[in-house]
């Protein structure tokens, strides 16, 4: 009636370069041990909030971004990519007071390695247009946000904003 079943926890690390092999990253085995400790270490320094996931899915976001990341700039430092990746899928959901201990573990898991402005001009352009039109400031914090969510439109099949509207 009952049959024993043997489980285990997926390795992580091991999926995550599988994958990153996929997508092309030479030096896949040590990216994707610093993506999985990057998540540990969320897990344990970050407070707990409902929203934050550091699971399989969180890991797969970065590997879809990194592996989107490594079309577009196949020439670029893998540990750049990787950490644009990083940043990129996991900033905008943290809470202020979680974005400096974020930035700190990334900047020990990827030391001396500085990411290069994303060029938005044409999308803040076209903000600042449409504010003026809906009598709205264009704020720093506001294009910021406005950023934050373009880049998750780009990673994730669906997302949903939550807070206050102004």
């Amino acid at each position: 009636l009952f049959r024993t079943v043997a489980m285990m926890v997926p390795d992580y690390a091991m999926i995550a370069e599988i994958m990153l092999y996929s997508f092309g990253f030479v030096n896949a085995r040590p990216m994707s041990i610093k993506i999985t400790t990057t998540y540990k270490l969320c897990s344990e320094q970050l407070s707990s909030q409902f929203h934050y996931d550091y699971g399989m899915r969180a890991v797969k976001a970065v590997l879809s971004a990194a592996g989107n990341l490594k079309l577009q700039f196949p020439e670029e430092d893998e540990g750049v990519l990787i950490l644009r990746a990083i940043v990129d899928v996991n900033l905008p959901k943290f809470l202020s007071h979680d974005v400096p201990l974020f930035n700190g573990i990334i900047s020990d898991l990827f030391p001396g390695i500085s990411l290069p402005e994303p060029d938005y001009e044409e999308l803040f352009t076209n903000a600042t247009k449409v504010c003026a039109e809906r009598n709205l400031q264009p704020t720093k914090l506001f294009m910021e946000k406005l950023a934050q969510m373009y880049e998750m439109m780009i990673v994730r099949h669906g997302f949903m904003l939550v807070g206050e509207p102004f």
